[in-house]
């Protein structure tokens, strides 16, 4: 344990692997993939990987090759899709660590079909369509003129949502039923469309947007995409900072840079080793009339007072249960701020706050 560390980041596998579990439960006729892409959303691909694999998830979604080797590396057994296609000239290196990548364009899969017929690699492929974020993926007309035509059969075929975390917009109801109409064209292809909010919402969406396999990604690391419905998820991530010094200050003190904050009344301030070369956004600070995020001792929400600096934040703990001391440890994610309450602060999403995290902070792993 490093007593000097400004900050300590304790990640929970065995909350991670009971969301896993929590959300195969949902639909147990789809199976239940996990996305561990950008390092398994910042916590490391080498702890959550197995964690996840021991909880029961075969499938694993990332971005790119590079980290399909450390998920193969994690899991020798699991199947691997790699979300950002297939980049020129790297269907050897696809195939030395069987991992698939997800073909969404006409060019990649007129490669991958040549590289199947050169070598006779078995290895397998997703083919992507979109159906309404106008991302990756071939567009219904190319999908309708390919499919029925493909070489070989899809591992999988796939889309991706793109309102899901907002259920009252009909955006999802109309690529659910597009990728319905799509699918017909490859029914032996398992199929998948559910993606974290995808799979909250379930069966009660439409026609059902589980399909075949869903791709749960920030919901495994405790974040909640469909904001105002409850959710059973267990916090992963719990971030704590150390009090560098307690101070008292007057009604009337500007706080920090630009003195963009002025106290109402006399506080007690608590200075945290903590800032945004941590992860915790610049955005989430505070100035008058508008306040920003807040920290937790006890259970007691402290407002963070003043700009978030690069090292160092101020807080609010004149209504805290206990005055802390220096050296203390004060919650800034965890059961009383969850990472969409740090997120919704700063203006963003969980998805953000989980991948921003810095390595700079000491990490500790449970379960």
């Amino acid at each position: 344990m490093n007593e000097a560390a400004g900050a300590r980041l304790t990640i929970d596998l065995a909350a991670l692997a009971a969301n896993w579990r929590t959300l195969a439960r949902l639909d147990p006729g789809s199976e239940c993939a996990a996305v561990v892409k950008a390092d398994a959303y910042g916590i490391g691909i080498a702890h959550a990987v197995p964690a996840l694999a021991d909880a029961g998830a075969t499938t694993f979604f990332v971005a790119h090759l590079d980290e399909a080797r450390a998920v193969r590396a994690a899991a020798p057994q699991a199947t691997i899709y790699v979300l950002n296609g297939l980049p020129p000239g790297c269907c050897d290196a696809f195939a030395a660590i069987d991992a698939r990548p997800a073909l969404g364009s006409v060019e990649e899969i007129l490669e991958w079909t040549a590289f199947r017929a050169a070598t006779g690699a078995a290895t397998r492929a997703a083919v992507h369509v979109d159906t309404g974020m106008t991302r990756l993926g071939l567009d219904p007309d190319q999908a309708r003129d390919c499919l029925p035509r493909l070489p070989f059969a899809p591992a999988l075929l796939m889309s991706h949502l793109a309102c899901a975390d907002e259920p009252a917009r009909p955006e999802t109801e109309r690529q659910r039923a597009l990728f319905a109409e799509l699918r017909s064209l490859k029914p032996d292809a398992p199929a998948s469309l559910a993606n974290s909010a995808g799979t909250l919402l379930g069966k009660t969406q439409g026609g059902g947007l589980g399909f075949d396999l869903r791709r749960p990604g920030v919901a495994l690391y405790g974040s909640n995409p469909v904001a105002g419905r409850p959710s059973s998820l267990r916090p992963v991530v719990w971030l704590e900072a150390r009090v560098v010094q307690v101070r008292e200050a007057t009604a009337g003190a500007a706080v920090g840079y630009g003195g963009a904050e002025r106290l109402r009344r006399r506080s007690r301030l608590a200075i945290l080793s903590l800032g945004y070369a941590d992860g915790i956004l610049r955005s989430g600070g505070s100035e008058d009339g508008a306040p920003g995020a807040c920290a937790a001792i006890g259970g007691v929400p402290c407002p963070y007072v003043g700009r978030i600096s690069m090292d160092l934040i101020a807080i609010d703990v004149t209504d805290a249960p206990e005055r802390p001391n220096r050296g203390d440890w004060v919650e800034v994610l965890g059961s009383t701020v969850s990472v969409d309450d740090l997120a919704r602060a700063c203006g963003t999403i969980g998805y953000e706050v989980l991948t921003g995290l810095s390595r700079r902070s000491e990490r500790r792993f449970l379960g």
